[in-house]
C-alpha cells in the first residue's frame, strides 16, 4: 500500500515551489485547472498557529482573485468586526492592525494576516467599487461592534429604544454556550430588536439613508445570531441542535448570502480544517462544509491544509486566556500526515477528486484515518495525540501538504 500511495501522489500531486506570498503561480495552475465552474474555495488549515499554512493561503488567494476572478474573502472571525476591516481593504479606512486586532481571535492577529490585508489593499486601490475585493467575517461570536453600531443609530432614529440595547451588552464578551438558558432570553430579546428595525426600516431609511439602515438591521442580525451562540448548552450530544452545529450553520449561511447576491460572486473561505470538511464532526454535527457541499455541490471544494513535522502556537487549556505558546510535534507514524510525508518529500498539492492508478489506491483514499487536528487551545504534552477522523476522498477535494511547519508571529499588542 505505501507503494501505490507514492505511486498516486507522483502521478497526481503537484510540487509547491515556494509558499512565499508575491511569487510567480505557475506552480498553483494545476490548481486552478482543478477549480473550473467552482464558485467556493475553502482553504483550510490544521493548527491556527502555521506560519506556512498563512503564506500558503496568502498565495492562493492572490492566485484566485487575479486570475480566477474570486469576488470575496470570508474567513471564520468576527461578522461584526470584519466589516470595518472589509472599509479598509476597499477604502482605506481606518488602522489596519487596530482592525485585525478587532477581529477578536488571537489566531488572526499576526504579522501574516497583516500581509494579506495589506494585500488586499493594494490590490483594491484604484479599483472600481464593483470589482473590488470584499472582506467578510463569518462568525457571530465577537459582536462589540455590532452592539456600538446598533445603539448608536437608535440613538438617531428611535432614543426610546436606545436602552434596548443595554440588556444585550453580555454579548461582547460571552462565547458560544456561556450562557446556556433553555428560554433563551437573549435571544428574544435580540430578534425583537432586529424585528423593530426591520418593521420601521423604510421610515428609518427616509431620516438617514438606506445604506445606514441596512447597517443597523445587519448588526442587529448579527446580534441574533450571537444570542443565540451564546444561550445555548454546549452539549455534542444534541447534534445538528448543538451550538457546534448552529454556530457551522450560521457560518455556511454568511457564505450562501454572499454567494447567492449575484453570478458574478465566487469566495474563498478561510477556515479551519474541521469546519471546511464535507462531512460531519463530533456527534453527527454538520460541518460548515457539508452545508456548502449540500447547497453547491461540486461547485464548493474543500482543501485541507496539513503539514509533516515542527512547531506551531496555540493555547495552553490551562490558561485559555494567556498568549499562545509554541508546541511541536514529529511527523509520528499513525496520522495521515504520517503516509503522505513517507510517500513524497516536500510541499505539495494533491487533487482527490479522482481515483487511484490501482483498486488498492483507491480503496485507500476512501478508507477512515486519522489527521491531526489542533484548535485555538490546545491541553499540555497530550496535545500530541489529538487527532480527528478523516475519509480523505469523501472529506476533502484536495491537499496541500506543507513538510515542515513554524509558528506565526504574533502582531505587538495594541489599544482595541
Amino acid at each position: 500500500m505505501p507503494d501505490d500511495i507514492a505511486r498516486w501522489l507522483t502521478e497526481h500531486a503537484s510540487p509547491l515551489r515556494t509558499l512565499t506570498p508575491g511569487a510567480p503561480h505557475d506552480d498553483l495552475k494545476p490548481l486552478g485547472a482543478t477549480l473550473r465552474g467552482v464558485r467556493i474555495v475553502g482553504l483550510g488549515e490544521s493548527t491556527h498557529g502555521t506560519r506556512e499554512f498563512f503564506r500558503l493561503k496568502h498565495r492562493i488567494v492572490e492566485f484566485l482573485v487575479r486570475e480566477a476572478g474570486f469576488t470575496t474573502l470570508a474567513m471564520e472571525a468576527s461578522a461584526s468586526a470584519a466589516r470595518a476591516l472589509d472599509a479598509y481593504v476597499r477604502h482605506g479606512t481606518g488602522d489596519p492592525v487596530r482592525l485585525i486586532t478587532r477581529l477578536g481571535f488571537w489566531t488572526w492577529r499576526t504579522e501574516e494576516m497583516l500581509d494579506l490585508v495589506e494585500w488586499l489593499r493594494a490590490h483594491n486601490r484604484g479599483l472600481p467599487e464593483g470589482r473590488q475585493v470584499r472582506f467578510v467575517g463569518t462568525d457571530p461570536q465577537r459582536c462589540t461592534d455590532s452592539l456600538e453600531a446598533v445603539a448608536a443609530f437608535l440613538r438617531q432614529v428611535a432614543p426610546q429604544r436606545a436602552d434596548d440595547v443595554r440588556e444585550l451588552e453580555v454579548l461582547a464578551q460571552a462565547h458560544p454556550a456561556s450562557r446556556p438558558d433553555p428560554q433563551q432570553a437573549l435571544l428574544h430579546s435580540a430578534g425583537a430588536l432586529a424585528g423593530f428595525l426591520e418593521d420601521h426600516w423604510e421610515e428609518f431609511a427616509r431620516r438617514t439613508t438606506a445604506d445606514a439602515a441596512d447597517q443597523a438591521l445587519e448588526h442587529a442580525r448579527i446580534l441574533t445570531r450571537a444570542a443565540d451562540l451564546v444561550t445555548r448548552p454546549a452539549d455534542l450530544r444534541s447534534g445538528p441542535h448543538s451550538v457546534f452545529a448552529v454556530r457551522d450553520r450560521y457560518m455556511a449561511d454568511a457564505v450562501t448570502r454572499i454567494v447567492d447576491d449575484g453570478p458574478r460572486a465566487r469566495v474563498v473561505v478561510w477556515a479551519h480544517n474541521g469546519h471546511l470538511a464535507k462531512g460531519t464532526y463530533g456527534h453527527a454535527v454538520p460541518a460548515l462544509g457539508s452545508r456548502l457541499r449540500e447547497r453547491y455541490g461540486d461547485a464548493y471544494y474543500a482543501l485541507a491544509l496539513l503539514f509533516g513535522k515542527g512547531t506551531f502556537l496555540a493555547r495552553r487549556s490551562h490558561d485559555p486566556q494567556g498568549p499562545p505558546a509554541r508546541h511541536r510535534i514529529g511527523t509520528g507514524t499513525r496520522s495521515l500526515e504520517a503516509h503522505l510525508a513517507a510517500a513524497l518529500p516536500g510541499d505539495y498539492y494533491a487533487n482527490l477528486r479522482t481515483n487511484g492508478p490501482t483498486p488498492e489506491t483507491t480503496q485507500w483514499l476512501h478508507t477512515p484515518h486519522l489527521q491531526r487536528s489542533f484548535g485555538a487551545v490546545v491541553p499540555r504534552f497530550v496535545y500530541r495525540f489529538h487527532t480527528a477522523p478523516l475519509v480523505p476522498a469523501e472529506d476533502y477535494d484536495g491537499i496541500a501538504f506543507i513538510a515542515h511547519s513554524t509558528c506565526s508571529r504574533p502582531l505587538p499588542p495594541t489599544q482595541t
